[in-house]
Parts: structure tokens; C-alpha cells; sequence
């Protein structure tokens, strides 16, 4: 028998995150796309992402034929955060800057370039990154390598440059009382055996 869930949070309901989640306004417009293999994941980082944020829509799927339309808010000029050489760093918006529709592939990295190459319209987006030496507080998955971040950590990092002095640390609640659920319910050995020091894609 499965156990009753949230229909907001998708947690279990004894494990609802939704008080949580704050309601936050933003200047930049959020638009994340997952893989439909992340929607069941446990640490679903992307919703915790959307329903935090209220300029901010998730899409699932691997092509995204109303992209056109999904780049296109009138008034915002879309940047994806993904790596690239080319890819220019964040800073804050100046007076009168136009604001950033942010987009941004949620996924394995793997997953995340099958999107972009799915979707060439994705892929031919000039790109924006985040500063170097991020730290994650993701302790649940091992890293590819130092300042790899989770989804919601990635556009809490995002939102603090753009729109700053403007916190966006609320964004994380749900996030740290999430691992610390998943910490609590595998016991402090198994997580220090498994997880010690480990970062997250």
C-alpha cells in the first residue's frame, strides 16, 4: 500500500516540506526544465525551486515543442545556466537592465546535455554561469568535482548575484530540512560510511 503523499511537495505527507516553502518575488523569471526522470526522485530540488519562487514555472519532458513560446516572455532576455567556455558570469542588474528569464536544465548532467541536444533552440542560448568555489550543501551524492551544486541551491546562488543585496536564503529551507530528513532516516553511520564529504552533481 503506498503511503499517503503531499500533492504540492510530492514528500510523503508525514514528511510534508510545504510549510517550508516560502513564496518569493524575484525580478528574473525562472524556467526549469526536468527530465522526467527526476520527477520521482526523493530529492526533487527543482520543485522545491518553483513552488518557492512565484516568477518561476517547471516543465517536464526530453522535447519541448512550445519552446519558441517558453524563451520568449515578453520582457525578459533568456540566459541558460550551463556550463561553457564561452559562458558569461553572473552580476547584478544594473538600473536599466532588462531582467534575465533564467533557464535552467535540471537533471544528471548527462540528462541535462541530452536536453540541450533534443533541443537545439536550448542549446543556441548564450550561456551564464555562477561564480567559481561554490560550496553545496547537498551531503547526500558525491560530486563530479568542487562547486558543483543541486538545482535549487544553483538558482538560490543566482538570484543572490542578480538581484542583490535581496536574500534568497529562504529558498533553501525546505531543501537543508529535506537532507536532514534523508540523514536522519539512514542513521549517522551508514550517512558518515557512505556520504562524508561527499558534494553533489
Amino acid at each position: 500500500m503506498s503511503r499517503p503523499q503531499c500533492s504540492r511537495c510530492l514528500r510523503p505527507a508525514a514528511h510534508c516540506l510545504c510549510a517550508l516553502i516560502p513564496r518569493l518575488d524575484s525580478r528574473t523569471r525562472v524556467l526549469l526544465l526536468q527530465h522526467p526522470s527526476e520527477v520521482n526522485h526523493a530529492l526533487n530540488t527543482a520543485r522545491l525551486a518553483a513552488l518557492g519562487l512565484n516568477n518561476a514555472q517547471l516543465v517536464v519532458g526530453e522535447v519541448f515543442d512550445d519552446l519558441p513560446t517558453l524563451l520568449n516572455p515578453p520582457g525578459y532576455q533568456a540566459r541558460l545556466l550551463f556550463p561553457a567556455d564561452d559562458a558569461q558570469p553572473l552580476h547584478a542588474y544594473g538600473p536599466d537592465d532588462q531582467p534575465l528569464l533564467l533557464v535552467v536544465p535540471d537533471g544528471t548532467w548527462r540528462k541535462a546535455r541530452k536536453l540541450l541536444h533534443l533541443n537545439p533552440l536550448l542549446a543556441a542560448l548564450p550561456r551564464v554561469s555562477l561564480a567559481e568555489g561554490g560550496v553545496s550543501r547537498y551531503r547526500l551524492r558525491k560530486a563530479p568535482g568542487p562547486g558543483a551544486l543541486s538545482t535549487v541551491e544553483a538558482i538560490a546562488q543566482a538570484l543572490q548575484v542578480l538581484e542583490a543585496p535581496t536574500s534568497f536564503e529562504p529558498l533553501l529551507k525546505p531543501f537543508e530540512a529535506l537532507i536532514d530528513g534523508q540523514i536522519a532516516a539512514m542513521g549517522d553511520e551508514v550517512f558518515q560510511k557512505n556520504h562524508g564529504g561527499g558534494h553533489w552533481e
